[in-house]
């Protein structure tokens, strides 16, 4: 069912941990095509693209505060039960996140602060398609409520009847969003990055999306608007021992499959036999879900790899550097310990990844494609700016000035050494 490779080389594990690798030069092209038309035509390229690609006419982008009423009293009170805990646990989580930032001094009269202040307007992008993903929503809005920006803008796509899923808009009251645009793929992402007559221009946008949106976030990010973070398509490592059981393992699998055909999950375990188990269980498993054809798709992409030992296993995870890495080993907790690259770490066999993804109170949007070696997942930080700021003394000056200007002079800035020079001259003068 699975692709099993038993105890490669390690030469061959950086193939071995590459993702999908899909051509975007077609999708670049027409990224290109649809940026440029939402840019010189606004509102209009917005609704004939959403016609052309979703099928769907619109007489008005943004959704009404009736509309947004009206979708939360349709769903039952279990679900809106369930979005209120799993809300209740972001906030506690990301609200534990806040600092009171730095003020100190480095020296006698020189004073250093950090504070974080919250990103005037930023935008959220969730995802609909065949799976409206109104988790996300709770895990972007509600730390950017939290870091206290003062404007938060929604998009996301429409269903055929140009309608935006309940589901979507109840997550959004629940979070306290009221602008929210009907508005999906790289033309939502352009709406956000340039601004519309009717969606606000955004200093940074959040959220996951497929190759369209991912690729219009990175072309705008170079000189348009901050984005998150690089992203693709979602991924899961599964790191297991005697002490973990098949049945769930290949369950983990399964729920990371299931997102989309270009998704990726890797069992690494040292025994041949639960390999196969593993294996078996997972085409049990497949046959019993709704999405099975393209969970099937994915598991193509995707590989288990049998390696000698417990320190090769960790290895093989740092070099992968996983967007969601499962930890189902003996004393796991010293596993993790030796993790250096992964977005987000569940320990143990009662830890699946379906917990981050809704309701434990970790954001589950993540670094993809290996970008866990180098950035975070979406965190309260993400949501703020570090601005400092120093002052100095008078006695904090001159007992830095020494050192300031002999800097200046050796990297030949004589006009950054006369700054100190001119004041410490007006303070001798003042005092005569």
């Amino acid at each position: 069912m699975i692709r099993t490779l038993l105890r490669p080389d390690r030469n061959t594990w950086p193939a071995l941990t590459a993702r999908a690798n899909f051509s975007d030069a077609e999708i670049a092209s027409r990224v290109e095509a649809i940026l440029a038309r939402v840019k010189e035509e606004g509102d209009r390229a917005l609704k004939e693209l959403t016609a052309q690609i979703d099928g769907v006419q619109l007489d008005r982008l943004e959704i009404t505060a009736e509309e947004i009423a009206e979708a939360k009293q349709s769903l039952p009170d279990t679900l809106l039960s369930a979005m209120e805990q799993a809300a209740q646990n972001i906030r506690a989580f990301h609200t534990a996140q806040r600092s009171s930032g730095i003020d100190m001094q480095t020296m006698p009269g020189v004073r250093c602060v950090q504070r974080a202040v919250p990103i005037r307007r930023v935008g959220l992008y969730v995802p609909g398609g065949s799976a409206p993903l109104f988790s996300t929503v709770l895990m972007l809005a509600i730390p950017a409520k939290v870091a206290g920006c003062p404007e938060v803008v929604l998009c996301t796509p429409p269903g055929k009847a140009g309608r935006v899923a309940p589901e979507v808009l109840a997550a959004a009251a629940i979070c306290g969003i009221d602008r929210i645009f009907r508005v999906g793929g790289a033309q939502a992402i352009a709406a956000m990055g340039y601004g519309t007559e009717s969606v606000p221009k955004v200093d940074k946008i959040f959220g996951p999306g497929n190759r369209y949106v991912t690729k219009a976030k990175q072309r705008l990010s170079v000189a348009d608007v901050a984005i998150d973070m690089p992203a693709g398509p979602s991924e899961v490592m599964v790191l297991a021992d005697e002490t973990a059981l098949p049945t769930l393992v290949a369950s983990d699998l399964l729920s990371q499959a299931e997102h989309g055909p270009d998704s990726q999950a890797i069992l690494v375990c040292t025994s041949e036999e639960f390999a196969r188990q593993t294996d078996e269980e997972v085409a049990r498993q497949l046959a019993l879900l709704p999405r099975n054809a393209i969970a099937e798709k994915a598991l193509a992409n995707s590989r288990i790899v049998v390696l000698r030992s417990r320190e090769e296993m960790i290895d093989f995870a740092n070099l992968y550097a996983a967007e969601h890495l499962i930890i189902s080993l003996y004393d796991p907790w010293e596993a993790a310990d030796k993790i250096t690259a992964a977005g987000s770490i569940f320990i143990g066999n009662y830890s699946p990844e379906s917990a981050g993804d809704y309701a434990s109170g970790t954001n589950h949007t993540l670094p993809t494609s290996g970008w866990a070696r180098a950035f975070s997942g979406v965190n309260l930080d993400s949501f703020t700016r570090k601005i400092t700021y120093q002052e100095l003394s008078p006695e904090g000056l001159e007992s830095l000035s020494g050192v300031i200007t002999a800097m200046a002079r050796a990297e030949g800035l004589e006009a950054h050494a006369q700054a100190v020079v001119l004041r410490l001259e007006q303070l001798k003068n003042a005092t005569r």
